[in-house]
């Protein structure tokens, strides 16, 4: 039995983390201060849930004490806020990172895997997306991660603290939130289906995004957890077109809602696309298809709006 601490473990990814670990029989700490995450998504694991947050450098270091690794995931994640409190977004994501580093440090070997994100490339037309790209980040969020993929890769170099930076594209699956102002657009597609509401897309529908199922990005966290010292994109390596997944969504609910588009919206990014062979080549091994993963995660809002 290992000690594992995840910051950020009642949000959609890393309450899926805490499930993975705690099923397996792990001392598994969760650090949250429930900003955008909802202590419900703990419901019935065996976790220790502490509401703080990761710029309490003392708590931080009281719950790393003794852990093998810790997945960092809080963070200030919506980028329109993240323009609107730059300050507070370079205080949570950069100060905050550097915290749970130094905690790490004073704990021989433990490892810390940052969450980190496919924003890190910014609007550069090239695709794929691969990690020896220069990164062109466009916002504060993006900005601040980038910092923490340095500040990881320094404190390895300086003071030989493990850690790996995992850069995800479009990750979905139960828990993400339909509510959030800056919802994505799976679990919105979905909750509009099941209720055979009208689907909205911003433009024509043919912008692309690499989708990755929540449960394969548990995956890349534990294999990070155990091997690799890089930044690695996490994602399938293929693109679907928005479009396209209203219309999967829309196949599997048996949904009579129309597609309705909208005028495009400025600043969207037209194609998203990994190159994931990096962390391929490490031993990741996505287990789910979109079609696979989308029948799992219906099935679960499908439940939600029945309660």
């Amino acid at each position: 039995m290992k000690k594992y601490v995840i910051t950020g473990g009642s949000g959609f990814i890393g309450s899926h983390i805490a499930e993975h670990l705690s099923g397996e029989g792990h001392q598994v700490i969760v650090l949250d201060s429930l900003r955008t995450g909802f202590e419900k998504n703990l419901d019935g694991l065996n976790v220790q849930f502490v509401k703080g947050d990761i710029r309490d450098k003392g708590l931080v270091d009281e719950l790393v004490q003794g852990a093998s690794s810790i997945f960092h995931l809080a963070a200030l994640v919506s980028v329109p806020e993240s323009l609107l409190r730059l300050d507070e977004c370079i205080d949570i994501n950069t100060i905050g990172t550097i915290n749970i580093l130094e905690a790490a440090r004073k704990n021989n070997g433990c490892k810390v895997v940052l969450s980190s994100s496919a924003a890190n490339y910014g609007n550069n037309p090239v695709l794929p997306k691969v990690e020896t790209m220069i990164p062109e980040p466009m916002t504060p969020y993006a900005i601040t991660k980038l910092d923490g993929e340095f500040y990881l890769k320094m404190y390895q170099d300086q003071w030989n603290v493990p850690t790996a930076s995992l850069r995800y594209f479009n990750v979905f699956g139960p828990r993400q939130n339909p509510q959030s102002a800056y919802a994505a657009a799976v679990p919105i597609f979905i909750n509009k289906a099941l209720q055979n509401q009208p689907i909205t897309i911003y433009g024509d529908g043919s912008q692309t995004r690499d989708f990755i199922y929540v449960k394969d990005v548990v995956k890349a966290n534990i294999l990070a957890s155990q091997i690799g010292n890089e930044t690695y994109n996490v994602a399938l390596g293929y693109s679907t077109s928005i479009l396209e997944l209203a219309e999967k969504i829309i196949k599997i609910t048996n949904s009579k809602s129309q597609i309705q588009f909208l005028e495009e919206r400025s600043g969207d990014i037209k194609h998203s696309k990994a190159d994931p062979s990096k962390f391929n080549n490490l031993g990741f091994k996505p287990a789910h298809s979109i079609e696979t993963a989308l029948e799992e995660t219906i099935a679960f809002y499908h439940q939600e709006l029945l309660k």
